[in-house]
């Protein structure tokens, strides 16, 4: 048996995502887009779905079955490789049990193959989560899947939305807005800030990463006038980040931080709550936004956005996002190699 091939040299490999939503459609698009320029790649699953996506879209796009994930490189000019097997009827707008189970089984045999080193890193389309939970999914979100399933506790996965001009980190992600500051203290802070801190330098080539940190409350508490989360946690992190040589400021209240003045000041903005993180993320970097985990053994990105059932099949769904992602996750691999050869 041959060795694996390293994470860089390796094929992406990409997750189906929900078949009757976006994804097959931009996934076709971006192949078509990006053949000439990007990483080699492959989709686990749906070479049914992917052909008709791409007719319905008016696309000409060749769609290559292969047997191994190695043979992805090769099969990459002549069209889009796709591992064959899974399959069901390209449906768009019409979620079902059926769609999502292919969802389910792209995603688990795309890590797989990923965690195995046969692909070099692991690209996911949108999932719908309700229904993945209605056969069984037990987890939040398709990050904390990927935590378990690589050997990590969930506390371990950290969720980094990056575009051209902005990072952002949801310290806190899928809870309720009132549970948010039970669920913070100096301990998960520090702990996701050197993840964060480690990965911008290992996956993003950053030397001497800067991160700014939120406060939680209207004008970080202003003094404990409108809450005690800044003194309580927030602050104790940030010095406790200091004492060890990271470089941090903060606590920044949230209606400052996305600046284009402040903006210039970090590589990343550790946030408070999901949509904290989010809203400014999606605002300036709507089409080309990606979702990147970090602390994980693996690369994997993803598009920042749904599955959008409301226009899946309609040809207006714009592909820029899930290029951004394949390239990244293809930049942060090399970048990752690189680093781990110079180690």
């Amino acid at each position: 048996m041959s060795p694996s091939p390293s994470p860089a040299a390796a094929p992406l490999a990409v997750a189906l995502g929900d078949p009757a939503g976006i994804g097959p459609e931009i996934i076709v698009e971006s192949y078509l887009r990006t053949r000439g320029e990007s990483a080699p790649f492959f989709v686990v699953g749906g070479p049914q779905v992917l052909r008709a996506a791409a007719e319905a879209r008016g696309l000409d796009c060749p769609i290559v079955p292969i047997a191994e994930p190695e043979e992805a490189i090769a099969a990459f000019a002549a069209g889009l490789p796709v591992l064959a097997g899974l399959d069901v009827s390209y449906r768009p707008g019409e979620p079902d049990a059926q769609g999502a189970r292919l969802a389910l089984e792209s995603l688990g045999a795309a890590t797989r193959l990923t965690v195995a080193g046969r692909a070099g890193a692991l690209v996911t389309a949108p999932v719908a989560k309700s229904e993945l939970a209605a056969l069984g999914f037990d987890f939040p979100g398709q990050t904390e899947f990927l935590a378990e399933a690589t050997g990590k506790s969930a506390g371990e996965a950290v969720m980094m939305l990056a575009g051209p001009s902005l990072r952002t980190v949801p310290l806190t992600v899928h809870v309720a807005l009132a549970d948010v500051p039970g669920l913070l203290d100096t301990d998960m802070i520090v702990a996701k800030a050197r993840i964060v801190t480690a990965a911008l330098s290992s996956d993003f080539g950053i030397a001497a990463p800067r991160l700014a940190i939120a406060g939680l409350n209207p004008h970080s508490g202003e003094g404990g006038r409108f809450g005690s989360e800044e003194a309580d946690a927030i602050e104790p992190a940030i010095a406790r980040l200091r004492s060890e040589g990271f470089d941090v400021s903060g606590p920044v209240p949230g209606d400052a931080l996305f600046t284009p003045r402040r903006r210039a000041t970090y590589d990343a903005a550790l946030c408070m709550y999901h949509d904290q993180a989010l809203i400014p993320l999606k605002a300036l970097e709507v089409d080309e936004g990606v979702n990147v985990t970090l602390g994980l053994p693996i690369v994997r990105t993803s598009p920042d956005h749904g599955t959008a059932f409301d226009i899946a099949g309609k040809g207006i769904a714009d592909p820029g996002a899930m290029m951004a992602a394949l390239r990244m996750a293809a930049e942060c691999a090399r970048m990752r190699s690189a680093a781990r050869a110079d180690a």
